[in-house]
């Protein structure tokens, strides 16, 4: 017989011969528990970030990764979910689970006059982002900026998953 017991359980067979003599037999069956393994750590990241993984409830682990420690690193450049399946000490198994969104990055972009002459401005606008700063502290767009050497203006936006991004654009005066 193939049996699964949920608990502890003994289970006897009475055995009959040709001659209808009897007699029985005990088998004990043990069962372990399982692990209950978790995962912890960021769930949702940039695209390009990292984030660590940390697996519990288990005295050893195997990541679908392939790595085979409680902690990893993983930077993915697409939604993924990692599984960890951890083993207790007596050898049981069990997994779980931790999906991981990547968002994407903003792609941000200056316009604007590049070439000016000395004692003139020039205005620059930002886009690509929910919300900017520039290197010279603005969080503005467009910004009037009045440089009277080549300056570089660098922005930094943001998308609306907290993302964010660079970009340049050198004013030459």
């Amino acid at each position: 017989i193939t049996v699964a017991p949920t608990a502890n359980t003994t289970y006897t067979v009475t055995a009959t011969n040709a001659s209808g003599c009897t007699a029985t037999a005990n088998r004990a069956v043990t069962v372990n528990t399982l692990p209950t393994p978790n995962v912890t750590g960021t769930n949702t990241i940039c695209n390009g970030q990292s984030t660590t993984l940390t697996a519990a409830g288990g005295v050893s682990y195997l990541w679908s990764s392939g790595q085979n420690t409680a902690v990893i690193t993983v930077a993915p450049t697409a939604n993924t979910t990692y599984t960890v399946t951890a083993t207790n000490a007596n050898g049981c198994t069990a997994t779980a689970n931790r999906a991981i969104t990547v968002n994407a990055l903003p792609t941000p972009a200056i316009t604007g006059t590049n070439v000016i002459c000395n004692g003139q401005s020039t205005t620059l606008s930002a886009t690509g982002g929910t919300s900017y700063i520039w290197s010279n502290g603005q969080t503005i767009t467009p910004i009037t900026v009045f440089p009277t050497a080549n300056t570089t203006y660098t922005l930094t936006a943001t998308n609306a998953a907290g993302c964010t991004a660079t970009a340049s654009r050198t004013v030459t005066v």
